[in-house]
């Protein structure tokens, strides 16, 4: 039977499409999941006033899956696994690790049923697998599985460092803190110093004041003194 497709249908088509499939299929699948609905003449008579509108979403989508594909095409995502003797991972790695890898990566969510793993990935090292990104668009990616525990060990001795970092520089701006306020007490002493000498001078200098003006005042008095006649004196 003929059904108008209201979603992306792998191997199919996409919105809008109009693809036969079995009754089986349509009634037990498509329907409920609300995929696709019957091609009947009202709905298709539907379907040519949506069409404009399901145009521009396809172009978003197609826009939105070739940005994906850019950013996803060859590159390397690391997952962490138990790793035991050679290897050898204590399970394997699964689709919903890989798109949770990649989330964490990248910052968007791909359907883990998108994720295709050619062979079981049971061994840390690298892997290829590939990822439906939309319709035929498909990015090969390489998943490079590594040892959690390893990771571990190595994140534990950075926080180690950091803190060792922390205390170093604790210990740095308390000496810091303590040199500036000696050097801080030693500017007021000098300060004090400064000022008590300039007091001094002060009274020095008032000092050789007032003995210049005991002088001048002698000299004047000793000027105003009268003179004795000798006339008057005989």
């Amino acid at each position: 039977m003929k059904v108008i497709l209201l979603q992306e249908l792998k191997g199919k088509g996409g919105e809008g499409d109009v693809v036969e499939v079995t009754r089986g299929h349509a009634v037990n699948f498509l329907f409920p999941k609300k995929i696709a609905i019957e091609a009947t003449k009202g709905n298709l008579k539907q379907l040519e006033l949506r069409k404009h509108n399901i145009a521009k979403r396809e172009t978003e989508r197609l826009d939105t899956a070739d940005k994906l594909f850019e950013a996803l095409n060859e590159s390397v995502i690391t997952v962490r696994a138990r790793v035991g003797e050679e290897g050898q991972l204590f399970g394997s790695v699964t689709s919903s690790q890989i798109a949770e890898a990649i989330h964490e990566k990248y910052g968007v969510d791909i359907d883990r049923k998108k994720i295709e793993i050619r062979t079981a990935i049971k061994t840390d090292g690298e892997h290829p697998v590939s990822i439906a990104i939309y319709r035929d668009v498909k990015a090969q990616v390489t998943i490079n599985v590594i040892d959690e525990k390893a990771v571990e060990e190595v994140d534990a001795a950075v926080d180690e460092t950091d803190e060792n970092a922390v205390s170093t520089d604790e210990t740095v701006e308390e000496t810091a803190e303590v040199e500036a306020a000696e050097e801080a007490a030693e500017e007021a002493e000098a300060a004090d110093a400064a000022d008590a000498a300039e007091q001094a001078a002060e009274a020095v200098e008032a000092v050789e004041e007032a003995e210049e003006a005991a002088e001048v005042a002698e000299e004047a008095a000793q000027d105003a003194e009268p003179e004795v006649s000798e006339e008057t004196t005989e």
